[in-house]
C-alpha cells in the first residue's frame, strides 16, 4: 500500500543540498554569500519564514541549493513536508547542517513519515517523492523500523471494515509475525472462545457473522522479561443495540486502531531484537447487530469471574479487552500495556493529539512520560480516581459496564479495566485517537500511530539491556 522509503545511500555530485536556516539568523548568512545569491533571494522576497522554500538557481538552469526556513529545528516533523514539496531528484537531497546521533535519526525519520500515502483504491494517486541522502550519522534501522511500523498502523486504521474483519485483522497479526523468527502465532475462534473462559469476547462478537477470535502472539527469550501488549480490536463498532447515529459511526472502522498499534510496537520490539520475552493479544470482534447481539440488561461473565451488567452496548471495547487482561495477569508479565480508542470523554479533555495515558505504576507511568518528551510522542497521564469506581456499581452484578451520570469517561473505563488487573502487575493503559482530522506535515489525515513511539522507548530504556539476573519488577503500584 505505500511506497518505498525515499532515501538514498550515498551523496555525489548531483546531490542537491538543502541549507535549514531561520528568520533570526538569515541576515548574518545571507552576508556571506557571493552577489547572484543576494540579489536572487532579494528578488524572491524570501525572508526564512518557518516552512517556506527558495530553490537557488545554478549555472545550468538547475538547482543548486534550496534554503529551508525552519525556525529552531527541532522537530520531528521539521522535514516532513519536504518528500512532497521538492522536486523529485535522483542523486537525493542532504541536509547542509552538521546534527548530532539523536537529531540525524530525528530528521530521517520525519522525512520517512513524510512519504506515507494510503493508494490501496487509488493507484492511479500513487506519487513519487523526493528522496534524502541519508544523514551521515543516522541510525538508519531504527528510522526503517520505526517508519514500517507507522505505516503499517496507518494501513491498517485507513482500510475500511469490509476489507478488514476480525480474520483480516488475524492475517495481518500473522504476517507480522511471520517477518521474524520464532514468532508464534495462536487463533481462539468462535465457539472456543467460550470452551476456552474468554466470555465476554465472545458476546460482543456473536452478533456479526463474521466470527470473534482471540490472536495470541508470542515471541522472544523465556529468560527475558515479560512485556505484554493488549489492543482493542473492534474492526467496526454500530454501537450494539445501544445503535450509534450515523454521524458517530463514520469513522468506526477504526475502533480497531489499538490493535494496530500493539502490531505496530510488537513490529519495532522484533525488529530491534530487543531482548525481551513478548506476548501480544489482540480481541477481534465486530461490534454488530442481530437477533445475537448482546443486549442492555443482559449480565455477562468474565475470565476473570467477575459478573458484569450491560449498561451500554456501546461500551464494548472494554469487555473484550477485560478478557485479555485476565489472561496475560495470569503469567504475572513485567508489564502490560493496553492500547484501545476507548472513549469519546479522553478526545473531549485532550483532543485528537494527546492520548490519555494511565497506570498503576508511578514508576512505569513516569519513564512513559519521559520517554513522550524525548522521542515527541505527547501523552498525557489522567488519574485512576478511585472514588469513581462507584459510578460502576450494580445491584445485580459485580459491577457495570458503563459509568453513571455521564461524567469522567475516560476514567472510570479505565477504572473498570484496573478491576481485571492483578495488583502485582505494573499496567498501563493508553487511550487513543488513532487518527489524524486534518494533514499536517509528516501526519496526513487518516491513520495515525500516536503513543507508539513513546511505548518503544520507554521498554527500551527500561527492559533493553539482557538482564544478568533474572528481572525485577518495576516499583510497586499504588495503593
Amino acid at each position: 500500500m505505500t511506497s518505498p522509503f525515499p532515501f538514498v545511500d550515498k551523496k555525489t555530485a548531483k546531490s542537491t543540498p538543502i541549507t535549514p536556516v531561520n528568520a533570526e539568523g538569515f541576515a548574518a548568512w545571507l552576508k556571506q554569500q557571493d552577489e547572484r545569491t543576494r540579489n536572487w533571494v532579494a528578488a524572491s522576497g524570501f525572508k526564512a519564514a518557518d516552512g517556506s522554500l527558495l530553490s537557488l538557481p545554478d549555472d545550468k538552469g538547475g538547482i543548486a541549493r534550496v534554503l529551508f526556513g525552519v525556525g529552531k529545528d527541532d522537530s520531528l516533523y521539521t522535514y516532513a513536508d519536504l518528500p512532497s514539496k521538492l522536486p523529485k531528484n535522483a542523486a537525493g537531497y542532504y541536509i547542509d547542517k552538521k546534527m548530532s546521533d539523536d537529531r540525524a535519526t530525528q530528521a530521517a525519520l520525519g522525512w520517512a513519515l513524510g512519504s506515507y500515502q494510503f493508494t490501496e483504491y487509488k493507484p492511479s494517486k500513487k506519487r513519487d517523492f523526493a528522496a534524502l541522502v541519508w544523514p551521515q550519522n543516522a541510525d538508519r534501522k531504527a528510522v526503517k523500523a520505526t517508519a514500517e511500523a507507522t505505516f503499517l498502523v496507518r494501513d491498517l486504521v485507513n482500510l475500511p471494515a469490509n476489507d478488514l474483519g476480525p480474520k483480516e485483522l488475524a492475517d495481518a497479526s500473522k504476517k507480522v509475525a511471520k517477518a521474524f523468527n520464532k514468532a508464534s502465532v495462536k487463533i481462539i475462534l468462535g465457539e472456543q472462545l467460550i470452551k476456552q473462559n474468554y466470555p465476554a469476547i465472545h458476546e460482543v462478537g456473536k452478533g456479526s457473522p463474521r466470527e470473534p477470535r482471540l490472536i495470541d502472539i508470542r515471541w522472544g527469550n523465556e529468560k527475558h522479561p515479560l512485556i505484554t501488549l493488549i489492543g482493542k480490536g473492534v474492526v467496526f463498532d454500530t454501537g450494539g443495540l445501544d445503535l450509534k447515529p450515523s454521524s458517530a459511526m463514520g469513522l468506526m472502522k477504526k475502533d480497531m486502531g489499538g490493535a494496530a498499534h500493539v502490531l505496530g510496537l510488537a513490529h519495532m520490539i522484533m525488529s530491534e531484537n530487543l531482548p525481551v520475552r513478548l506476548r501480544v493479544l489482540i480481541p477481534a470482534v465486530e461490534n454488530s447487530v442481530d437477533g445475537h447481539s448482546f443486549r442492555p440488561g443482559d449480565v455477562i461473565k468474565t475470565r476473570k469471574g467477575l459478573s458484569v451488567e450491560i449498561d451500554n452496548t456501546d461500551a464494548e471495547g472494554r469487555l473484550v479487552l477485560c478478557d485479555a487482561i485476565a489472561e496475560a495477569c495470569r503469567e504475572k508479565p513485567d508489564l502490560i500495556i493496553d492500547f484501545a480508542t476507548l472513549t469519546g470523554a479522553a478526545r473531549v479533555a485532550l483532543g485528537p493529539d494527546l492520548p490519555a495515558m494511565f497506570s498503576n505504576n508511578d514508576g512505569i507511568a513516569d519513564a512513559l512520560m519521559k520517554s513522550a518528551e524525548k522521542v515527541q510522542d505527547p501523552l498525557w497521564r489522567l488519574p485512576l480516581w478511585k472514588p469513581y469506581i462507584d459510578m460502576l456499581g450494580s445491584k445485580i452484578a459485580d459491577l457495570k459496564n458503563s459509568g453513571s451520570g455521564g461524567h469522567a469517561g475516560a476514567i472510570t473505563a479505565a477504572l473498570f479495566l484496573d478491576k481485571f488487573v492483578d495488583k502485582d502487575v505494573p499496567w498501563v493503559h493508553i487511550d487513543t485517537f488513532a487518527w489524524n482530522p486534518g494533514s499536517k506535515p509528516g501526519r496526513p489525515e487518516g491513520g495515525e500511530a500516536l503513543g507508539m513511539r513513546a511505548s518503544y522507548d520507554m521498554i527500551k530504556e527500561k527492559f533493553g539491556q539482557a538482564p544478568k539476573t533474572p528481572a525485577k519488577k518495576p516499583k510497586a503500584p499504588r495503593a
